[in-house]
């Protein structure tokens, strides 16, 4: 059955893909193992493809370089082109943007990001054909490399509107009174104002608090669904038209090619029934003004801003085709791991935790495909846009129903970690033990903590405890809590440097990420000293290299390249920094100058090794020791007294420092800088 699949599908993709002749269609080609893997080694990349490298001029259509919110021209060979310095950098996992086929453009925006699904079925062609694809994972697992692919399941592009007025067209009108020629000629003239009646001056009071704007292609949330309406009222659900603009892919989604096997008379991604047609999301301007459940309706069945339309998970149809079509991905392009965009906006655990959903079936699918491939270790790792830890946490908690136990999500994209430690404490200086209750939150370690409790961390664990699946079976044989994902910044986010941050503070930050527990994630550019803003100003070209610093394209000689690139070393070079248990040593619950601000020290300790860090965030000197007046005791080790310590940081400057009676050290270290010590 499978070979007369595979068949079908090399005969269907064959066609027009340019493959060298002889070459095996990707989904014939052997599987990469991983066996014997740990996701706690890796070091993953972002790369937003097309601002990466352009190295096929071929697929450049409709690129407008320069323009930020447009097409570029990178691609899959641009990043097979430059290997060899993402070798030299040391990172070992590439998270690559999706690689679907998208709406062309909306709004004068191009869909260079990628997560604007036309098609879930066949491959963007601005970035190269299947083969390419293929090509570019094989050549990363020569060098030891896993590739991580971004998916989208919440929702597709802006392929349809609501026909809220009935005429057949996407429209955007404003319906109300406002202020008439009346009103303000007359009513609101003191000159005429005799001539206004009573009546009339009603209307001028009232009537201008009447007006509302009608957005068919983005309409906000309806708990009812969206209407049809018109100055008359009401005239029930709003009817879905797909639009058919050829000339920008805006097209209702293909039918599946044969090869696929769905059934002929079955609905697919054309039917508006998939979709659950509530409208935009409206409340996270004003959440705190709203009950939590409202907000977490609109962020479950509402579309995401932008009108990308959201679809219904809830019908097994959907889940259905959404399952096999990440699973066909997995074959034909044989990816490590999945990166999955916007988690939190399907199911609620966070109600219903041994309710299945539509990730109990999907990830626990995608891992049993895997395993099916020859594949373990595949790693499966969410993005929730969202600071609230236990909210999050739920998506990487397994439950039970009738037909048994299910997994969810390996390890989510950690937005609490930034909101809570990023920003707060090495961008605006808040004190060190933010990052100790976040850690004992996760972990569910001491739950009595004052300052913790004062400053709202909940007492844990917010993360799953339990693998979801062992290697052999797909899965990663770990705990969620063990594989936070964490980052400095991303494509959602300003870049580090944007703002509140100079080299300096991203050094700390980089410490931070490449030492702390967890797998580090660095966003592609930030070993360049990329700087922008917002998206798209955060999603610059790498090609360019980085002109306000002067760096050409793809710099190796940089400070900024070889802190990461040492740090990164430095990770492989001992397991403790990578597998190794966590034991804070010391962090400070006061803010501002004092001799301990900006401390936060720790231990790592694996099987054969254990380092001792001690990070400083703050602009000055200081050391893991008491102000004088509080008793100036300083931190404890668990090392032997008499143990000589050694930095080994990047750049540093080498210090011993010997252990006292009791296992206590007395360490002073660098503003903005780490010091990470060993025998």
């Amino acid at each position: 059955m499978r070979m007369e699949r595979t068949t079908l599908l090399a005969m269907v993709m064959l066609a027009g893909c340019g493959a060298a002749s002889g070459v095996d269609h990707p989904a014939d080609q052997p599987h990469e193992s991983n066996a014997g893997d740990d996701w706690r080694d890796e070091v993953i990349y972002q790369i937003v493809v097309d601002r990466f490298a352009n190295g096929d001029p071929n697929n450049d259509i409709n690129v407008a370089p320069s323009i930020p919110g447009r097409y570029h021209g990178g691609d899959w060979q641009g990043i097979i082109d430059q290997l060899d310095y993402l070798e030299e950098l040391g990172v070992t996992a590439l998270w690559i943007s999706p690689v679907v086929k998208n709406t062309e453009e909306d709004a004068g925006f191009a869909s260079y990001h990628g997560y604007w699904t036309q098609d879930f079925l066949r491959p963007n062609p601005h970035f190269g054909d299947l083969y390419k694809l293929r090509e570019l994972t094989n050549a990363a697992h020569e060098r030891g490399m896993k590739v991580i692919l971004d998916v989208v399941t919440n929702h597709v592009g802006q392929l349809f509107f609501y026909d809220i007025n009935g005429n057949g067209q996407p429209d955007d009108w404003l319906s109300g009174g406002g202020l008439s020629h009346t009103c303000v000629q007359i009513c609101n003239n003191p000159g005429r104002a005799t001539e206004c009646s009573d009546d009339e001056r009603v209307y001028c009071t009232e009537g201008k608090d009447y007006l509302e704007r009608i957005i068919e292609w983005d309409p906000e949330y309806d708990p009812r669904g969206v209407q049809g309406w018109t100055s008359l009222g009401f005239s029930g659900p709003a009817q879905v038209r797909f639009t058919d603009w050829p000339e920008i892919n805006r097209v209702p989604p293909p039918r599946p090619p044969e090869w696929f096997g769905w059934p002929a008379d079955k609905p697919w991604f054309d039917d508006p029934s998939w979709y659950n047609r509530k409208g935009r999301v409206y409340v996270w301007w004003h959440e705190n003004d709203y009950s939590r459940e409202f907000v977490r309706q609109q962020e479950t069945t509402g579309d995401f801003p932008g009108g990308l339309k959201d679809l219904d998970t809830n019908n097994p149809d959907v889940t259905d085709a959404l399952t096999r079509s990440f699973e066909y991905w997995i074959e034909v392009a044989d990816v490590d791991g999945f990166r999955i965009d916007t988690v939190k906006h399907i199911d609620r655990p966070d109600i219903a935790p041994n309710v299945r959903g539509f990730w109990g079936h999907f990830t626990d699918h995608m891992r049993a495909k895997a395993k099916s491939l020859g594949k373990q270790n595949f790693f499966i790792f969410g993005e929730a846009f969202d600071g609230n830890d236990e909210l999050i946490g739920t998506y990487t908690k397994g439950g039970t129903d009738g037909a048994g136990a299910f997994g969810r999500f390996d390890s989510v994209f950690y937005f609490s970690q930034y909101y809570r430690v990023v920003e707060n404490v090495f961008k605006l200086g808040g004190p060190t033990h933010n990052i100790e209750c976040l850690y004992n939150s996760r972990t569910g370690r001491n739950p009595t903590d004052a300052f913790c409790m004062a400053n709202g961390y909940p007492a844990g664990p917010t993360m799953g405890d339990t693998p979801h699946a062992a290697s052999a079976d797909g899965g990663i044989g770990l705990a969620p809590n063990q594989v936070m994902v964490n980052f400095l910044d991303n494509h959602d986010l300003p870049r580090f440097l944007f703002e509140n941050a100079t080299e300096n503070t991203l050094r700390a930050g980089l410490f931070y990420l490449m030492t702390w527990d967890g797998i580090p994630c660095v966003y592609y550019g930030t070993e360049q000293a990329f700087a922008g803003g917002v998206d798209p100003a955060n999603r610059e070209d790498m090609w360019r290299g980085n002109v306000a610093k002067g760096f050409p394209a793809f710099d190796t000689t940089n400070p900024q390249f070889a802190l990461v690139r040492d740090l990164i070393a430095l990770r492989k070079a001992r397991s403790a920094l990578r597998r190794g248990t966590v034991e804070v040593k010391w962090s400070t619950s006061q803010p501002g100058a004092r001799r301990d601000a900006g401390i936060f020290a720790f231990e790592r300790v694996s099987d054969d090794d254990k380092v001792l860090v001690v990070l400083n965030a703050s602009q000055q000197d200081s050391e893991a020791c008491a102000p004088v007046a509080d008793g100036g005791a300083c931190m404890i080790s668990t090392f032997a007294p008499g143990t000589v310590l050694r930095d080994l940081a990047p750049g540093s400057d080498g210090a011993t420092f010997t252990v006292g009676a009791g296992g206590a050290v007395t360490v002073r270290v660098p503003a903005q800088s780490a010091r990470i010590l060993a025998p």
